[in-house]
């Protein structure tokens, strides 16, 4: 395993001790990673909200409920209303937009990673998902970012988003990392640290102004993705996403 992987695996692990939360775009409460989902079920502001779309003039459609969750870091979560006529290529650019983009990497989508199926980025996203379908959607062939792709459930009617295709219904809040020198909370993030002294590279500003280390150039700043660290990423692009 890569050194920044398994040192993300260790900085996840100790962060989701105090179970990782997210809000709901909705009404603004925060709930785990589980409790989101069953909120959003019920939140009496998600259900004002698909009324008043409902109420548009036009045609009917399926909408699909995602949970996009990183496959290493599950406290990384985006829940997504995704039009059925969507075609994967368009989630696959949110994606990009929102967490993964850095320099232009290849990506795909399979059944389960790996050498299990590729699966067309024209497909629609009704042709793919049911409630409990899961795919994988991989960016970057060389250190590469796998998030997993699950329908939560399916319901019909007008998309909030409109005309967006895509509408961000919650998202996990950005993960609390401590210094590695003191307790501080971490905003940035050595890349040297991790490669060469395998150690934990995470600093606050004082240590990261103080930091000696310059080979794998400037501290990155940590950011709310589960691609922070690897590759050229620094954040995600100004929403909207799509």
């Amino acid at each position: 395993m890569r050194a920044w992987l398994r040192e993300k695996v260790r900085l996840t692990s100790m962060s989701e001790r105090k179970q990782p939360r997210g809000e709901c775009g909705y009404c603004e409460r925060d709930f785990s990673v589980g409790g989101m989902i069953r909120h959003l079920s019920a939140c009496p502001a998600r259900k004002d909200a698909v009324a008043e779309a409902d109420a548009r003039r036009g045609r009917n459609t399926n909408i699909y409920h995602l949970r996009a969750q990183d496959e290493w870091s599950k406290g990384f979560w985006l829940d997504l209303e995704v039009n059925g006529a969507t075609i994967l290529d368009d989630v696959d650019d949110y994606l990009r937009r929102v967490w993964l983009e850095c320099c232009g990497h290849l990506s795909m989508f399979s059944r389960s990673g790996w050498g299990s199926g590729e699966i067309s980025n024209r497909r629609r996203v009704a042709d793919i998902f049911d409630p409990g379908t899961e795919i994988t959607h991989i960016y970057d062939f060389g250190d590469s970012s796998y998030t997993l792709l699950r329908c939560v459930s399916v319901r019909e009617g007008k998309p909030m988003s409109h005309p967006h295709p895509i509408a961000l219904m919650s998202r996990n809040y950005e993960p609390d990392y401590d210094c590695r020198f003191c307790d501080r909370r971490a905003a940035w993030l050595c890349a040297e640290c991790i490669y060469v002294d395998d150690v934990a590279g995470t600093l606050c500003q004082l240590h990261a102004d103080q930091h000696p280390h310059s080979d794998y150039g400037e501290p990155l700043k940590l950011v709310n993705s589960p691609r922070m660290g690897m590759c050229g990423y620094d954040g995600p692009a100004d929403p909207p996403y799509s």
